[in-house]
């Protein structure tokens, strides 16, 4: 004798499979992925020597940048391919600095300061911090989906260019990583002078 089933118990054991299967997928989820984020954002910050004394800098460059390596004349590119879209990018450039100047001038400040403004770029920001020990100046800059972040670094000797592309795929993940490995350059050469401090004006009473 065969036992029929309602079509509505059957429908109801197949929501309650599926809706079982769907909550524990929704469990394990919420337990493994932040775990698995962190894992990943970790590797991609782990940084890793670099030096190049063609250039004459010495670095460390994120894991999560650090793929293949182009050299070329006057700089080098690392860079790591993505799977979906663009992977991030580095591209130094060096040259020689004739006149041994240990700081950008205060009008080439004044213009990468303000070149956001007049160009109307977005997101752009400036920063003139030094860079271990080096007179320098950061500026970030939208570019399509990706974040472009320079370094200028100034050395009595050298002239480095530093530029970091985020990519197309977790901009801020690779902006953290790109401004990370940024801050890590040193520039080879005798030590730069400190900057002079700014002067004390004295008020003299009126007669």
């Amino acid at each position: 004798m065969k036992i029929k089933i309602s079509p509505q118990i059957v429908f109801g054991l197949g929501v309650l499979i599926i809706g079982g299967a769907w909550l524990s997928f929704e469990y394990v989820l919420a337990k493994w992925y932040p775990r698995y984020r962190l894992a990943q954002e970790t590797a991609a910050l782990n940084l890793l020597p670099y030096q190049n004394p063609r250039l004459g800098i010495s670095m460390e460059v994120a894991a999560g940048i650090y793929g293949k390596v182009q050299d070329f004349p006057g700089g080098v590119k690392i860079y790591r391919s993505g799977i979906f879209s663009s992977g991030p990018t580095l591209t130094i450039t060096s040259e020689p600095n004739p006149g041994q100047a240990a700081q950008f001038s205060p009008q080439l400040l004044a213009k990468w300061e303000t070149r956001g403004d007049y160009d109307n770029i977005p997101q752009y920001r400036f920063d003139p911090s030094p860079i271990q020990g080096r007179n320098a100046a950061m500026i970030w800059e939208e570019q399509g989906q990706a974040m472009l972040i320079t370094a200028h670094i100034i050395s009595p000797a050298y002239i480095v260019r530093a530029d970091c592309s985020t990519g197309g795929s977790d901009v801020s993940l690779y902006e953290q990583a790109c401004e990370e490995t940024l801050r890590t350059i040193r520039v080879a050469g005798p030590p730069s002078p400190s900057p002079p401090s700014p002067g004390v004006l004295k008020l003299l009473p009126v007669k």
